[in-house]
């Protein structure tokens, strides 16, 4: 079945204040546990870790439930959400994500296994132009994440939003907003008290967290045009692999089938050529011809499967040149950020951090006494 499920949408509006933002982190490839088959394309793997985050974010999006959807390089981000997926299988004919999700007070929101098949049909070019060959995974973990934010309160969404706010602040400067918030054994946290409305302090975070929102998002472009490089390619790899996975799954049931069959043949014909009667040795002989070419079959079905597997490296090569990310540099007045996405975001929170205790030199840390 090709069927694919809708993506929700809200049955509830929320206002600005409660729309909680989301960030997907780059998936992890997995690399650790592929299986001997999958572990020879490492590179594609790293190149679908990349990849699939976005497609997902672009399903996450399209339910018009949250605030911004983002891609993000790594989890220590300031989002109110924060997903994070590790690729368990992928080859074309099956994807197998593990998910996991939570909000920045700490609570679990999603811990679970997505699996999917697709069939010949998915890789038919009119499906391809419309849908990804697994967009059933991402929308039902679309609509999963949907189905959690609606077990929330707009106040509870509101206080998740505004303990993001505060780890945000106390990561920039924790004497000043170290007592704000508490957390349990489980890493929950909770709101103890509030600073004031006109805290100067606060005010400078603020301002920084913009300017990093502002790089997160210029990352969007860089990932949209990493997916759009990468979907020919990838896609053609794709249905190869599928069609790949298929014939090797027939073959290598066949050749079994064939040496069975040739060493139960060999055997009988080993006990009747023993036998005194002649036309009995007769047939023993021909059943050990036989048993013998059923063997040799088998194997050169083993050799076309060999086949098949190189065919899938050097596919896994060719994707791996043509999707090969560009080295990605964002200047202002007075830097340039090089290297690595993950590089330049810890640059640019470096950056940020020397801005932060520029602006507030001596100012002294917020009131103890501010609103609850």
């Amino acid at each position: 079945s090709t069927s694919v499920p809708t993506v929700k949408t809200p049955e509830r509006q929320l206002n600005e204040t409660q729309l909680l933002d989301v960030g997907i982190v780059i998936f992890d490839p997995g690399l650790e546990d592929l299986d001997e088959d999958e572990a020879q394309y490492p590179e594609v793997r790293k190149a679908e870790a990349r990849y699939m985050p976005y497609i997902l974010r672009e399903a996450v999006e399209s339910s018009s439930a949250w605030g911004a959807v983002r891609v993000v390089p790594d989890d220590n981000q300031a989002m109110d959400v924060i997903v994070k997926g590790t690729i368990l299988k992928s080859d074309g004919e099956e994807i197998k994500l593990r998910i996991h999700a939570l909000d920045a007070s700490g609570a679990v929101w999603l811990s679970n296994d997505y699996t999917s098949k697709a069939s010949k049909y998915s890789y038919q070019r009119t499906t391809r132009a419309r849908l990804d060959p697994f967009q059933a995974v991402y929308n039902r973990i679309a609509n999963d994440l949907l189905k959690q934010q609606q077990e929330f309160t707009p106040e509870e969404l509101a206080q998740i939003r505004l303990v993001n706010e505060l780890r945000f602040a106390r990561s920039f400067s924790p004497d000043a907003f170290e007592g704000h918030l508490s957390a349990d054994k489980k890493g929950r946290y909770t709101i103890q008290r509030l600073p004031a409305d006109d805290d100067p302090m606060l005010e400078r975070v603020r301002k920084i967290r913009e300017r990093d929102y502002l790089f997160v998002d210029t990352l969007q472009e860089y990932y949209a045009s990493f997916n759009g490089q990468m979907a020919g390619p990838y896609q053609e790899w794709r249905k190869q692999s599928y069609e790949e996975t298929v014939a090797l799954r027939e073959l290598q049931a066949e050749s079994t089938r064939r040496l069975i069959a040739g060493v139960a043949s060999i055997v009988a014909g080993v006990a009747a050529a023993s036998s005194g009667d002649q036309s009995t040795r007769a047939a023993g002989n021909v059943a050990l011809a036989g048993g013998g070419y059923l063997i040799k079959s088998g194997l050169d079905q083993r050799s076309e499967v060999e086949i098949h597997v190189q065919a899938l490296e050097e596919l896994s090569m060719s994707l791996e040149s043509e999707i090969a990310p560009q080295v990605i540099e964002l200047e202002d007045q007075t830097i340039t950020l090089t290297g690595s996405v993950q590089d330049q975001y810890q640059q640019l929170r470096e950056l940020l951090r020397q801005i932060f205790e520029a602006e507030v030199g001596s100012l002294a840390p917020a009131p103890q006494g501010g609103e609850t």
